[in-house]
């Protein structure tokens, strides 16, 4: 039970991780039905930009509170994240929006090893040390121990999905969000862009996305160009098990696989006497998907629903 309890944490800290990455897939596939396989790596620019703009201020302000340094960082990574997700938006996937599905696809490929090229020349390909901002002291739940930055990562991930929903559903953006779903040539005529409902759909993935790779830098205290493939992928197979399209899907896929791979993992390696383990976490995700792809191709949530993005 003590093992069953951390693992249990565990699970819910990588679930909401991948829950705020497939957000951002599940809300650009509502909107144009596209698959942003670059999506991992804004992750991985969002968190290597947090890192250079931590080093800048250690160094230009040295008194500065480490949490102050850590929310300023957070900032700035989201703005380049979201600068960088309108500019693939508006360079890669714009000229293919009616182009046959394949070719959006393959460029969303492309991109992705795009920008891990461009990350390796201009961060260098070696891991990068995240310095640690937030005590680092544990707080116990009985047998099982938490970490500040593990519980920061839930409140934001809980926060996120809130305001995420209220926004499609209670601002005049929601409404225009949903339209442009439902049919985007209708809600031109009713006066929405779709333009720029797309354009503002990729910058909110992209703000979440950058949180999310600040939180995972924070929390397994290293920085990298290839750091956002696999949680790019996970959160991907997150956004098909919950139901893509679907926001509270998103969330709870996320949480689900950050369980299954955290409790498959502790306990595959204590049946096996430590021969499978932390290093095989990686086959349960894609396990996951193919069992959810064959029973249930829509996902748990993936019905049509009103608060689709």
């Amino acid at each position: 039970m003590d093992i069953l309890l951390q693992q249990i944490i565990n699970g819910l800290v990588l679930g909401s991780m991948y829950a705020l990455v497939a957000l951002g897939y599940t809300m650009v596939y509502g909107i144009i039905n596209l698959i942003n396989f670059a999506h991992g790596e804004v992750l991985m620019v969002g968190a290597l930009v947090s890192w250079t703009t931590i080093g800048f201020l250690q160094a230009a302000w040295p008194g500065a509170p480490a949490w102050l340094i850590l929310l300023l960082s957070m900032v700035v990574a989201c703005v380049a994240a979201a600068a960088l997700n309108f500019v693939i938006e508006k360079i890669a996937y714009r000229p293919l929006r009616n182009a046959p599905k394949l070719a959006p696809l393959i460029t969303a490929i492309g991109m992705s090893i795009l920008l891990q090229t461009l990350a390796m020349i201009i961060w260098k390909p070696n891991y990068k040390p995240f310095p640690p901002l937030l005590p680092s002291i544990p707080i116990e739940i009985g047998p099982a121990v938490i970490t500040p930055i593990q519980v920061l990562i839930l409140v934001i991930t809980a926060i996120a999905l809130a305001v995420l929903s209220w926004l499609v559903n209670a601002t005049r953006l929601g409404r225009a969000m949903r339209a442009t779903a439902e049919n985007p040539r209708v809600a031109s005529l009713m006066g929405v862009k779709p333009d720029r409902v797309i354009s503002a759909t990729f910058i909110i993935g992209a703000v979440l996305a950058a949180i999310a790779g600040v939180m995972w830098a924070a929390n397994y205290g290293t920085a990298h160009h290839a750091m956002g493939f696999l949680p790019g992928l996970k959160a991907f197979t997150a956004a098909v098990f919950g139901g893509i399209g679907n926001l509270p899907g998103a969330v709870v896929g996320g949480l689900l696989l950050g369980l299954i791979e955290s409790i498959g993992s502790g306990y595959l390696g204590e049946l096996t006497g430590g021969v499978l383990g932390s290093h095989y976490t990686d086959i349960l995700a894609f396990i996951v998907l193919i069992i959810m792809l064959t029973l249930r191709p829509s996902g748990l949530l993936g019905e049509r629903v009103a608060d689709r993005a």
